[in-house]
């Protein structure tokens, strides 16, 4: 089941105003056709990039880190922090509908799997061990990612 946290059901429209209807089919392919094959692979195939390699690991930058495949906002750059594992950190969400969470039982663990609320393309995991005000850890794939800098 695909719930958010809280086990709440994801709904149409977003807290923050953005339309979470399921990208599904026909209109989900033509927005996968810009991938790359990694991308392709981490985003539809629920891959891993590896450790140290994500383009957007050392980004600074002010701005939004987007959803690659459908371009939902999901982490602002305030939210980033060097969490020393090797891919993007965020301690919350923009918005928490904008992340779904699926339970992972992948390679003999349990862990809690994250993906985009609209078109259910895999982010990465979140971990109870980030940072405060959440305590939490959204481990992100940058592949999985666009970053839009802040507009001066």
């Amino acid at each position: 089941m695909v719930t958010h946290r809280g086990n709440r059901p994801t709904p149409e429209v977003s807290r923050s105003g953005h339309d979470l209807r399921p990208i599904r089919g026909e209109a989900r392919d033509r927005l996968a056709a810009s991938l790359s094959a990694e991308e392709r692979h981490i985003i539809l195939d629920h891959g891993t990039e590896r450790p140290f390699c994500g383009t957007l690991l050392g980004n600074k930058s002010a701005g939004a880190y987007v959803c690659r495949l459908c371009a939902l906002p999901l982490f602002q750059s305030g939210a980033k922090f060097e969490s020393g594992t090797g891919w993007p950190s965020f301690f919350a969400p923009v918005d928490p509908d904008h992340i779904a969470e699926i339970v992972d039982r992948s390679y003999g663990m349990i862990r809690t799997e994250i993906r985009c609320a609209r078109c259910d393309g895999h982010l990465g995991h979140v971990f109870p061990d980030g940072p405060a005000p959440t305590g939490l850890r959204y481990c992100l794939n940058s592949a999985s990612l666009s970053f839009e800098p802040t507009k001066a």
